[in-house]
């Protein structure tokens, strides 16, 4: 019986495969320096509490004495965040990231004054302190965006208790990511030789993918039979997660949940239920695809364990991080040169994190902080879908550093709803590169079934995803508890509607929201597939027009939120007001199955 293949401890990991937090910081010695520093600053700021209305200058102090706090709290969180994800069970960091989160407290208690401040000035005022003190007017569409949400603003002593009562709505996600990422362990898989298999949230998938389907089994037997040994504490944190959203949206007089969350982005609400009632308008071509990966598969069951392994047998060859990077390098060359650059920067400056180690946080991300770098986390399995979450990451690294190197510190960040734009985009590149080098018929059908997988994992699975929050959330301002029962139910309800009647969905399935850390995150899995369906209109796009496209599109990456994010695609070239990009979208689902069919019909 072969040996079970370890997962490496952090100090195994060549250093060139991990990212350099001495960009930050030399030392933890430093970190605590520079933490020391931003905390004795905080009381400056909340000096200004009834001052902000005195004059403009005092207005403009104020400003850039926030501004100056927040660009030496950034690296700060940035540092005691990456330690702790590099290894989640290191007292040290864990304690950094509590402080962290605390001294964020501290600032939003400290500055809870500024809006309330802001909602009582007059209109009249305003205009005035943009006439006396010129330099204001780089805030106008900032405070523009503030004081249009003044029937959700609270007075000085209740805005003062939420800010407080933000150090306990985190909470839950606290909970959850220390439950599954330090404590929780599963039992080991195994294959059909009886060769064992650790299992961990980063490997769970690379098992899934896996030609032998009794180690798919094993391991999805492992994993949710892993979280349904604490399915009720996971509920218990969902629950209180719910109801933290439900209060914040009751406080603030916002209808619902959803409009509270969408209002922080400026999205309208028919942007989300619109993406659901077209998804759901075609779920028949999700059900075609379930069909045909039974027949491919040559299952006379296909169950949840049989969804990530490939269609197409033999196809997917090892490839190593090195040979990853240059093939992500030569798909991007649409972009230009300029991107490149950026990009190659960041290959060779140790911006990425790329290895799984024991206790690190599983999944990937990008920072989504510019200065001095953002950074990525990987946990890369050499092989093909690893490769695209490299692009994928990079895209989101490229447009924080694109919007953090062009716009000002009030527009720098861009609003969750584009997020999932540059990321998916650089993946739909990376696709079109790859189709374009092949002759192979073998070779294109196994590329196309990776394609059909990204729309399943992303547009269809991200959308179910978003219904089922929605439908937590409706269920929780009902006045109902989600207990472990209730989450299951609903949970397998859905799978059900969107996998159809070719798919066996049992029991264990039932239990997958315990495992999605997304439903913590308010609202944010529906921008995957809102973005997934612009970035393949504006991949084509950049493909078919070239230099002018790029151009847009390179705007569009260093706008930050200098628009709001429907009018930052618009000036890209895709109007996500409509239900068109989606629909154009899951079209080209449809035709993608026309072509593996044709393929492999023989």
């Amino acid at each position: 019986m072969a040996e079970t293949k370890k997962i490496r401890e952090r100090h195994e990991i060549p250093e060139q495969y991990t990212w350099n937090t001495g960009d930050l910081f030399p030392s933890d010695e430093a970190w605590q320096e520079a933490y020391d520093a931003v905390q004795a600053k905080i009381p400056a700021l909340a000096a200004y509490a009834g001052r902000l209305s005195e004059s403009a200058a005092t207005l403009y102090e104020y400003l850039k004495l926030d501004e100056e706090i927040g660009e030496e709290l950034a690296p700060i969180a940035n540092y005691a965040q990456r330690k702790y994800d590099q290894d989640t069970r290191v007292p040290t960091y864990q304690t950094m990231a509590g402080k962290v989160s605390s001294l964020m407290v501290a600032l939003r208690r400290a500055t809870a004054f500024e809006m309330p401040e802001m909602m009582k000035m007059s209109d009249e005022t305003v205009e005035q302190f943009y006439k006396d003190e010129p330099a204001l007017e780089l805030y106008r569409l900032a405070f523009d965006r503030m004081r249009a949400k003044r029937e959700h603003i609270l007075s000085d002593s209740e805005e003062a208790l939420m800010a407080a009562f933000g150090e306990i709505t985190g909470t839950p996600s606290d909970v959850f990511g220390k439950l599954t990422n330090a404590d929780l362990k599963f039992a080991d898989a195994v294959d059909s030789q009886g060769n064992k298999h650790p299992v961990s949230n980063g490997s769970y998938v690379l098992h899934l993918d896996s030609e032998d389907r009794t180690l798919r089994q094993s391991a999805y037997d492992s994993m949710y039979k892993g979280y349904g040994s604490v399915e009720n504490t996971l509920a218990a944190s969902m629950n209180g997660h719910m109801k933290g959203l439900k209060v914040n949206a009751s406080l603030r007089k916002y209808p619902n949940t959803l409009a509270a969350a969408l209002s922080n982005t400026r999205v309208p609400e028919e942007v989300y239920h619109n993406l659901i009632s077209t998804v759901n308008a075609n779920l028949d071509k999700l059900h075609r695809y379930v069909s045909l990966r039974k027949k491919l598969l040559g299952l006379d069951e296909l169950h949840m364990y049989d969804i990530y392994t490939s269609m197409v047998s033999g196809g997917d060859e090892e490839i190593p991080y090195e040979q990853a990077k240059e093939t992500v390098y030569e798909a991007l060359a649409p972009l230009g040169e300029d991107y490149r650059k950026v990009l190659q920067q960041g290959f060779d400056s140790r911006w990425i994190d790329v290895y799984e180690n024991v206790g690190k946080r599983s999944g990937a991300y990008s920072s989504g902080g510019s200065k001095p770098h953002p950074y990525v986390l990987l946990n890369h399995k050499d092989n093909l879908d690893s490769m695209f979450t490299l692009a994928h990451e990079m895209g989101h690294a490229l447009h924080s550093w694109y919007s953090g190197h062009t716009q000002p510190i009030p527009y720098r960040h861009y609003v969750i709803f584009v997020a999932e734009v540059a990321s998916t985009c650089n993946e739909a590149l990376l696709m079109q590169h790859l189709l374009n080098k092949t002759t192979d018929k073998k070779e294109r059908a196994f590329l196309i079934n990776h394609y059909l997988d990204k729309f399943k994992g992303t547009l269809f699975r991200q959308t179910q995803f978003a219904e089922f929050e929605l439908r937590m959330n409706e269920l929780c301002a009902q006045g109902q508890p989600l207990t472990a029962d209730l989450l299951s139910r609903e949970y397998r309800a859905i799978n059900e509607k969107y996998y159809g009647p070719d798919m066996v969905c049992d029991e264990l399935i039932a239990k997958e929201w315990a495992r999605i850390p997304h439903f913590y995150y308010n609202y944010y899995v529906y921008q995957y597939a809102t973005g997934y369906s612009a970035a393949i209109a504006l991949s084509r796009r950049i493909l078919t027009e070239g230099e002018p496209a790029v151009k847009d599109y390179l705007n569009f990456l260093s706008g930050g939120c200098s628009k709001d994010p429907i009018d930052l695609l618009r000036g890209a070239g895709v109007d996500m007001a409509s239900p068109k990009p989606v629909q154009d979208a899951l079209d080209l689902f449809g035709e993608l199955l026309d072509e593996m069919e044709t393929l492999l019909e023989d």
